[in-house]
């Protein structure tokens, strides 16, 4: 797991899914695939293969699916060539959300990968997510990654009519789908994330200049 670790994918209480993810392959560097949702596939299946016999109860695999889903993503995107990578991830003037996957390009600003192995309700979160970031980022890309095809055309179908308004696409992970979002994003030029300042200008009046000409304020 010290991998994982030294590669910042996983913190703290996450060790459980990095520790379960090394076990599946010694290293994922060495796993051959063809394209991004063959890797997906390929590390999926082989957990759900273990998830049983490495996790004890209903609540314990609901939590690590989907760090493990998140896992493979960073890891598929380093296979790819396609970083730096953002994970558990704040954007300046965007509060209170952390994102679970973004990327930062000169094109486009952050490019973010919401990871949910099935939606249920929580692609509105997803949504009400993105539409935060496109408030301040415009011209932004939110894309909604999931295991389930049909969980993927039911948003893309509800994106169409206008019921979802921020995500650009949801995307099953083991489809063409996929892959043609990651083609999409290595044409991007993704850089690190620059420092932001809050306020800019070339008229700053400080307490410095104030003494300089008051010595006794």
């Amino acid at each position: 797991m010290g991998l994982l670790q030294d590669l910042d994918i996983v913190k703290g209480n996450e060790t459980l899914a990095g520790g379960i993810f090394e076990q599946l392959f010694p290293s994922f560097m060495d796993i051959d695939y063809n394209k991004p949702s063959e890797y997906i596939s390929t590390y999926w299946n082989a957990y759900l293969k273990k998830r049983d016999i490495l996790l004890d109860n209903e609540q314990q695999k609901r939590g690590v699916n989907g760090k493990i889903f998140e896992i493979i993503i960073a890891t598929l995107l380093i296979r790819e060539k396609i970083y730096p990578i953002y994970m558990n991830a704040k954007v300046a003037f965007v509060p209170n959300i952390n994102y679970d996957l973004l990327l930062y390009s000169t094109d486009r600003g952050p490019i973010c990968l919401s990871a949910k192995t099935s939606f249920r309700e929580r692609y509105k979160q997803a949504d009400l997510e993105s539409i935060a970031m496109k408030y301040v980022h415009r011209r932004s890309k939110c894309f909604l990654v999931t295991l389930s095809e049909d969980d993927a055309k039911m948003v893309n179908a509800k994106q169409r009519i206008g019921d979802v308004i921020g995500l650009d696409s949801a995307v099953c992970a083991t489809n063409s789908d996929f892959d043609n979002v990651i083609e999409e994003i290595k044409q991007l030029n993704l850089v690190e994330s620059p420092e932001i300042k809050v306020i800019t200008t070339n008229q700053v009046v400080t307490e410095n200049k104030i003494k300089a000409i008051f010595p006794n304020v």
